[in-house]
């Protein structure tokens, strides 16, 4: 029953008018708050700018683990998405765990009508169809393998429809599509398989929560939209 239920809403997604990149049309700042075992520890925030066809979507994620007033670990992050006529034509992004930085440069090869990934763990060509794993494109939903944004690594991944739910985030009561998205590949190392749960709003499939376990338990909730 839930594949069903699932096919429905990929199909509801896939021909809705907002199933690209400017679904977001209404909202040009997001920001999420970051929490680690229930401590808020930091934000994630998207700025997009529209011009004529063009849509650039900035973002700027930073949280910081202490315990006792000691820096256990500091993450910075900034990236940027650049669509014309709701196709990515470039991503960048810069990262920096601690002392450990890793990169990602994306292009559009009109050409050969695919993308060009010079990433920290990747380096080579990627199907048009994947998609840049930071969430906020709902259309994730429907490819077959996201990119990552830290080091542009591609992932295969698996996505299954929870259900529909009601969650109140910040006082705020929002009627949500939930999703769980798993690594395809189910030989990969403990540390590099993809768990994640994503709540999206039904209505307009604003991205509302994520959350996931790894060194204890972690969710983004929206904090922010204007």
């Amino acid at each position: 029953m839930k594949k069903f239920i699932l096919s429905i809403v990929l199909l509801l997604i896939s021909n809705s008018s907002f199933s690209h990149v400017d679904h977001y049309s209404s909202f040009n700042y997001l920001e999420y708050e970051l929490f680690r075992n229930n401590k808020n520890i930091g934000f994630h925030k998207f700025v997009f700018d529209r011009s004529n066809d063009h849509l650039k979507v900035s973002s700027d994620i930073e949280f910081n683990i202490t315990k006792l007033g000691v820096d256990l670990y500091k993450y910075k992050a900034k990236s940027e998405e650049i669509y014309k006529n709701g196709i990515l034509q470039n991503f960048t992004s810069k990262t920096k765990q601690n002392k450990k930085e890793k990169y990602v440069n994306i292009s559009f090869d009109k050409e050969k009508n695919q993308f060009l990934i010079n990433g920290s763990s990747y380096k080579g060509p990627a199907s048009k169809d994947f998609i840049i794993g930071t969430w906020w494109n709902h259309e994730i939903v429907n490819a077959k393998s996201q990119i990552s944004a830290i080091s542009g690594r591609i992932i295969e991944q698996k996505v299954s429809f929870i259900g529909k739910e009601k969650i109140n985030i910040n006082g705020e009561e929002y009627s949500t599509l939930h999703f769980n998205f798993s690594s395809a590949n189910e030989e990969l190392p403990e540390k590099k398989k993809l768990n994640t749960d994503i709540w999206y709003d039904e209505n307009n499939f604003l991205w509302i929560k994520a959350s996931f376990n790894k060194q204890g338990h972690w969710e983004y909730r929206l904090k922010v939209k204007k």
